[in-house]
């Protein structure tokens, strides 16, 4: 509340400005923001304290927000970055975090980030049922993603698949609805296997490919509980 700005005048009325928290993750990625790298950290006495050292110069664009939707930059057809739309699941500055919680944790089953502590609790509840990705409907609307693809990668992800999949991805639209699903792959390279073999099919027999894939996702999630992992 006392950060979305249509709120905020309003908070800051009423308190007097007095009492604004900001979260770890956020003063985190703050500080990657501004070109510093995480030494060490400690909590004191209720207090979270940082090392860190500057690596490089402050990011000149931040684009972060405090509101419920966020747009995400995400890698799209011909390799061109657009905006994503979802319900905010991890705290604010979380994307400057990426590389570090990539190199610190890795990846689990599912090609996911394994542990990450940005995503918040709400966060895990609307990633559950899916609600995160409601307002990527907007997207299917505008044509920047189609009902069945590939998922839109973020630059961080799309640099770990090998060149001949990245030069296969962006020849298509991403979509809603990725081959993910119809497959439930568990690795990296597998979930890159589970990709090649759907733009395979797409490249021959679009129609039918997203046709055949749709049902098979559909029958998966209603009858085999499939679910992101």
């Amino acid at each position: 509340m006392p950060k979305i700005p249509f709120t905020e005048k309003i908070f800051n009325k009423v308190t007097g400005g007095k009492g604004k928290l900001m979260s770890g993750v956020e003063a985190l990625g703050r500080l990657y923001a501004a070109g510093f790298e995480l030494i060490e950290e400690k909590e004191i006495g209720g207090y979270l304290y940082f090392a860190a050292r500057k690596i490089q110069k402050p990011m000149k664009v931040t684009n972060a927000t405090y509101w419920p939707v966020v747009k995400l930059k995400r890698i799209g057809i011909t390799g061109k970055e657009f905006n994503v739309y979802k319900l905010r699941t991890m705290y604010p500055y979380s994307e400057f975090l990426q590389d570090m919680v990539y190199q610190k944790n890795k990846l689990t089953d599912g090609g996911k980030f394994k542990d990450d502590f940005r995503v918040s609790r709400f966060g895990k509840l609307l990633r559950k049922i899916w609600l995160d990705e409601v307002p990527m409907i907007w997207n299917l609307l505008r044509g920047d993603i189609k009902l069945v693809g590939v998922r839109p990668l973020s630059k961080q992800y799309f640099n770990l698949y090998h060149a001949e999949l990245k030069q296969k991805r962006t020849q298509y639209k991403p979509g809603l609805i990725p081959p993910y699903f119809a497959d439930m792959p568990s690795t990296l390279e597998e979930i890159m296997e589970s990709e090649m073999r759907y733009l395979n099919a797409y490249s021959i027999s679009p129609i039918s490919t997203d046709f055949k894939y749709f049902f098979k996702i559909f029958k998966n999630i209603l009858f085999k509980g499939a679910r992101s992992r």
